[in-house]
């Protein structure tokens, strides 16, 4: 390398004094130098000559502006860059430190408070990069500095720029994007569209590595490596060493999980989740914050028959039994909103106390009930110890509590003798009669913790891990409805978020939902799943009126039906009807962020964008990383002309969550605030996905105000059932084609009727 330290310093001799190589690697080698003018050490960094004839100087100097652009503590900075007679460089602070692989080869494995913080604040320079576009693609401990015990991540953008080199003209000469012990399923099969999830699962190998000192999968080929961890499960830590709490292992194989729908979704998510090993979350905040944060008028007194259900404590040996205890948890819950007369807190709100010590009166007021139900649960082996308590949140009194001990025998020893037990005794206590849920179960214990297993990963978001558990559950009892319900709800999710095509999602989601109404006509979750699929995707408005009508009537506490509900409404430009059933979800379940964007969709279709705004953005102070919030927040910003507020906002819905929809938004929005050539390269982005995309390409043709393109891309959508139509068609973008025929006649050919419920403008 001695002829290209001559040659770089001949190039850059009037900025910097090149001093010697510091290192190599497959991409490029590091010279040590000084600034010239700054009188400062700097590294320098110069791309393999194949790499810098592949990308070409502008192509390179284009693309490493935004890596130039990222600013934050744990990320080294770029100084500058450049192309210097055809040796392509960029130059960073010479870091007094190591790297973070030359910590592990001195020592091996770090302590666990050492690693965490490492893996927290790596988690965090990516969440604050992905947010803005940038995704690294070669996380490893050679590109992670440690300076004053603090890590700092080096070489973000460069992995895209040399992705595009070697999947151009440099295949041939063996450079890969990324270490191969270290990047991702998806990463190593190809795919040239990654997102910040994979990241996340090569932060994870670190992470195992900086706690056991190894990677934790090993075969003697590459090729073998990577089939290894498609077949193996993630390596017990605790075997390799005793001092790792459990919850770390499950943390690291979140981050690890094969698909990227089951890993964290953000950096920001992975941290909290690291963070919350060693300390105790913040407690929630207060109720008047939580009323603010959702746009809630100040509530009445809560009713003397309304009850939250808090998460039941897992007391087992074994912490994999969380899934059992939350499952009891939400069984009660569940029982519980089949009856008028009890007004019971949602999943997702009681869930938001899980692991904190909060002040009962504090949850009574954020929830808006008058008694807590709170408890345990014990497994070893086949037996069972449940406990449970009914305390009034006023002054702490405890009304009932009780102990079951009971063998896990059957199905009908946990949920009739247990979970049913202590809804009759609550049934007794708040009712002073008896109410019926009519509710039929398995009989089967396997299935039904297949089941609980399901619904724990579904709440989490984990829907591939989720749709297995209930197929398995359903296998295990053919009679047993509740999973079929689960699969038809994994199915309607992997649809909306374009991962299936509408024809194989929602058609299997059918499919399923049929089964578990023949098995039980009277399981709301049935009818709900059966409502999306008759509104958005048949289209066929009266039947899916009647079902989610049916669903309410069995369970008039399914905050999730209220809220599916209220979209289809606001669909339908009944906005009025809509905002009422997103304020009885909200008042359900007032701590779900996700429902708080009901009352929004409510407010923009009804061109209320003032209110719209108001409500996403308290919102967003209690859930920051919620991308639906941003993205409709983007749309409120664009119609009230704030179009910068309006582009940030699109930027972090894509980065928290990169799927068609977001990356639509970002070309849609591009178009309205100026940049054509952006939204023209979404398109063309768009386009190269193939089927299913026809909705989100005339998307953005509407923010480039080109009619035609929108209206025959909308046509396509409705040749291919997308189920974004119904949304789209009756949201403010589609106000410039509203009074073209060709635009009526698609709304009356998928049974809308907006009867001047929305304005023409």
């Amino acid at each position: 390398m001695t002829d290209l330290r001559a040659l770089l310093q001949l190039a850059l001799a009037t900025s910097y004094s090149i001093d010697r190589e510091l290192g190599r690697g497959g991409m490029s080698t590091v010279f040590l130098a000084e600034d010239r003018k700054h009188h400062r050490p700097v590294a320098i960094k110069v791309l393999l000559p194949e790499i810098s004839y592949a990308l070409g100087g502008e192509r390179f100097l284009r693309e490493i502006e935004l890596a130039a652009s990222l600013s934050h503590p744990h990320i080294l900075p770029l100084h500058d860059s450049g192309d210097a007679d055809g040796i392509l460089y960029y130059v960073m602070p010479f870091v007094d430190g190591e790297t973070l692989r030359e910590r592990l080869d001195r020592d091996g494995r770090l302590p666990v408070a050492r690693a965490l913080r490492i893996a927290r604040e790596v988690a965090d320079a990516l969440d604050y990069a992905h947010r803005r576009g940038v995704v690294h693609r070669d996380i490893k401990p050679e590109n992670i500095l440690l300076s004053h015990s603090h890590a700092l991540v080096a070489d973000f953008g460069i992995g895209k720029m040399v992705s595009a080199a070697v999947g151009s003209q440099i295949t041939h000469s063996g450079i890969a994007v990324g270490t191969p012990a270290y990047m991702s399923l998806e990463q190593a099969a190809g795919e040239a569209h990654l997102d910040g999830r994979s990241d996340i699962y090569s932060l994870g190998i670190v992470l195992f590595e900086m706690l056991t000192g190894t990677t934790p999968f090993h075969a003697p080929t590459v090729q073998a490596m990577i089939a290894k961890r498609f077949t193996s499960a993630v390596p017990s830590i605790s075997d390799i060493r005793d001092d790792v709490p459990a919850a770390i292992q499950q943390a690291v194989e979140t981050a690890l999980a094969r698909t990227p729908v089951d890993r964290f979704a953000t950096g920001a998510e992975m941290a909290r989740a690291l963070g919350d090993v060693q300390a105790a979350g913040a407690p929630p905040p207060s109720a008047s914050e939580s009323r603010h944060a959702t746009g809630l008028t100040p509530q009445a007194l809560p009713s003397p028959r309304s009850i939250a259900v808090l998460p039941f404590t897992n007391m087992s040996a074994d912490p994999e039994n969380e899934y059992f205890s939350d499952g009891i948890t939400e069984e009660i819950i569940n029982e519980l909103s089949r009856l008028r007369t009890v007004h019971v807190a949602a999943r997702t709100s009681s869930f938001a106390f899980k692991g904190k010590q909060a002040d009962l009166r504090n949850v009574g007021a954020q929830l808006n009930v008058r008694m807590v139900l709170e408890g345990s649960v014990r497994r070893s082996g086949n037996q069972l110890r449940i406990t449970a308590q009914l305390i009034n949140v006023a002054d702490g009194y405890h009304i009932w509590s009780e102990r079951y001990d009971r063998e896990l025998r059957d199905v009908f020893a946990i949920q009739d003798e247990i979970a049913s037990a202590i809804v009759n005794t609550l049934r007794i206590t708040l009712l002073g009669a008896s109410e019926s849920t009519g509710t039929r179960r398995s009989a089967n214990v396997q299935a039904y913790e297949l089941y609980l297993k399901g619904r724990y990963y579904f709440n989490r978001g984990g829907l591939g891990r989720a749709l297995t558990l209930f197929e398995q559950a359903a296998r295990k009892d053919t009679s047993y409805a509740q999973p079929l319900a689960g699969v038809a709800d994994c199915y309607f999710a992997l649809a909306n978020l374009s991962y299936l095509l509408p024809a194989e999602g929602y058609e299997r989601a059918r499919t399923a939902a049929e089964r578990a109404l023949a098995l039980d006509d009277r399981l709301a979750d049935a009818h709900a799943a059966m409502a999306t699929i008759k509104c958005y995707y048949d289209w066929d408005w009266p039947a899916a009126e009647r079902e989610f009508l049916r669903a309410l009537d069995l369970n008039p506490g399914l905050a999730n039906a209220h809220y599916f509900y209220a979209l289809a409404l606001a669909s339908h430009g009944r906005a009025h009807d809509a905002l009422g059933e997103a304020t009885i979800a909200r008042e359900l379940d007032p701590l779900n962020r996700q429902i708080a964007t009901g009352v929004a969709r409510a407010h923009l279709v009804a061109r209320r964008y003032d209110r719209a705004i108001e409500v996403l953005e308290q919102s967003l102070t209690l859930e920051p990383e919620l991308s639906a919030t941003h993205a409709w927040l983007a749309i409120a910003y664009l119609e009230t002309g704030r179009l910068v507020d309006a582009a940030d906002e699109s930027a972090r819905a894509l980065a928290l969550a990169n799927v068609p929809v977001f990356t639509a938004l970002d070309g849609y929005v591009a178009a309205r605030v100026g940049s054509p050539q952006r939204a023209r390269e979404v398109v063309r982005i768009l386009e190269k996905r193939g089927g299913g995309v026809a909705i989100f390409v005339a998307w953005v043709y509407l923010g480039l105000d080109d009619h035609g393109a929108a209206l025959e891309w909308l046509w396509r959508a409705y040749e291919e059932h997308s189920d974004w139509l119904i949304i789209i068609v009756a949201m403010p973008v589609c106000d410039p084609v509203r009074a073209e025929p060709r635009f009526a006649e698609l709304v009356r050919k998928i049974g809308l009727d907006f009867s001047g419920s929305i304005s023409r403008t």
